[in-house]
Order: structure tokens, then sequence, then C-alpha cells
């Protein structure tokens, strides 16, 4: 997994030879959290910034799953532009087929599917506590999630790993809020499936492993200015690829 690059043409060289690295091993997924580029209008508020990125992910031999981060869509507001829009273009480009990945009808930026006894779950959840996080749209990836969730307690999945963009401020209390009832749900579900869940989203850069929320992990990976992804092991363990 990896998420917040590139961001400048050197971190599109980076990423071409990061790729080469991840085509090396074998593995049964690659997820990307969003944020694949800035939200300059030459990068990811353009579609030809969106459709290089989609030419360089397609040499990824693994199946392969993005999400959207802010600086794909919601973030583009800034320049005039319509978000609705701008997630159409995204959607157009990489809401393709992957085997045994199932998408939400209508939303096809959320997806679900199971592995080796695990559930995973990809959510559009976008950084930056954009205001059209209390739209019908996020309504509709709220119940993909407690769908979702259901089903992994029906299959009784071992793990269950919930990818999304934003970094859902835990550490932050007040009114205006836009991850609030994010995290209310998650520290439900985390309360439910009693540390069988795993929330992995990008958005601040940092790496962290923590647990934010009583039996919840939570994971990170570097982004920009690091160029660099994280292989998850079936038994949680984490390996840092070296070339940062």
């Amino acid at each position: 997994m990896l998420g917040d690059t590139p961001y400048s043409e050197t971190e599109v060289r980076k990423l071409d030879d990061m790729i080469g690295r991840i085509n090396a091993h074998e593995l049964a997924f690659v997820v990307h959290l969003g944020d694949i580029g800035t939200s300059a209008l030459s990068q990811a508020c353009s579609d030809a910034w969106l459709e290089a990125r989609a030419r360089q992910f397609a040499s990824i031999r693994h199946p392969f799953v993005l999400l959207p981060g802010d600086n794909e869509w919601s973030d583009c507001a800034k320049h005039g532009l319509d978000l609705q829009r701008r997630l159409a273009a995204w959607q157009k480009l990489f809401c393709r087929k992957v085997a045994g990945v199932e998408r939400q009808p209508g939303h096809c930026e959320n997806a679900r599917w199971h592995a080796d006894g695990m559930t995973f779950i990809g959510l559009n959840v976008p950084g930056g506590g954009s205001p059209d996080l209390a739209d019908a749209r996020m309504a509709a990836t709220l119940e993909w999630l407690d769908e979702s969730l259901s089903l992994a307690e029906e299959r009784r999945a071992r793990r269950i790993f919930v990818f999304l963009h934003a970094d859902p401020r835990f550490e932050r209390v007040g009114r205006g809020d836009a991850y609030a009832r994010l995290r209310a749900v998650l520290a439900t579900h985390a309360a439910w499936f009693a540390g069988k869940l795993v929330l992995v989203h990008g958005d601040t850069h940092v790496h962290r492993d923590d647990e934010p929320l009583p039996g919840l992990r939570r994971i990170q990976p570097w982004g920009s200015p690091f160029v660099s992804w994280m292989r998850v092991a079936p038994n949680g363990a984490l390996q840092v690829d070296a070339g940062l």
C-alpha cells in the first residue's frame, strides 16, 4: 500500500522505480490511498495528469485498487471547477474492473474484496475536511461500510482492513469537525470487532502504526516528499520499503 504521491516529476520517476520493486514481490493486491498529485491545475485537477497516472499504474502487475483523495476532486473547487465533474473524470479512468473486487453501484470508487480469510474495504473519504463529506455521497459511503462489515462478520473474517484517504483526526474535538461522524462509526465497529479492525489512511504523509481508538489499529504509510510503500503480511506485520 502507498499514498500521497507523486507530487512532482521527480516523484513520478521515483514511483516508476518503486513500481519495479513492487512488481518483484508476489502480492495479493496493491492499494493506493489517494492524492496522486497536488491539487494544482497542472496536476491532479487536470485530465492530463490523471491520464498519465493511469498509464503509470497500469505497469503494476498485481491487482490494483486506487482510492480518490481530496486533491483529485474535492479540492478542485478552489479553481472554480465542478466537484462532481472532477470525480466523474476520476471514475472514468480508475473504476476499472479488478478480479475479485466488488464496487458499490452508483459510487464505483467504493470497493470491497476478500482474500486469505480477510475482508478489505475501500472508501471515498477525501482529506482536508471537505464540506462535501456531509452530502448524500458520504451517506452512501457509510452505508457501504456498514454493509461490508456485516458481510465480513458473516464470513467470519479474521481481520478487516478499511482503506480511505482522509486522516480522521482522532485527536480533534470540536464543532464543525467533518470527521466526527466517521470516527463515531469506527469507534462502534472497533468495539464490536474487538481487535480485528484495521484502518489504513493517508492524507498527513507521516508513517503511523498505533491504536487511536480502543480495538482499532491505525496504519498510515509515508507520503510526499517520500515515495515509499508498505507491505502488510497476513499476520499484520509491516514491512516498509527502504527506497524513501
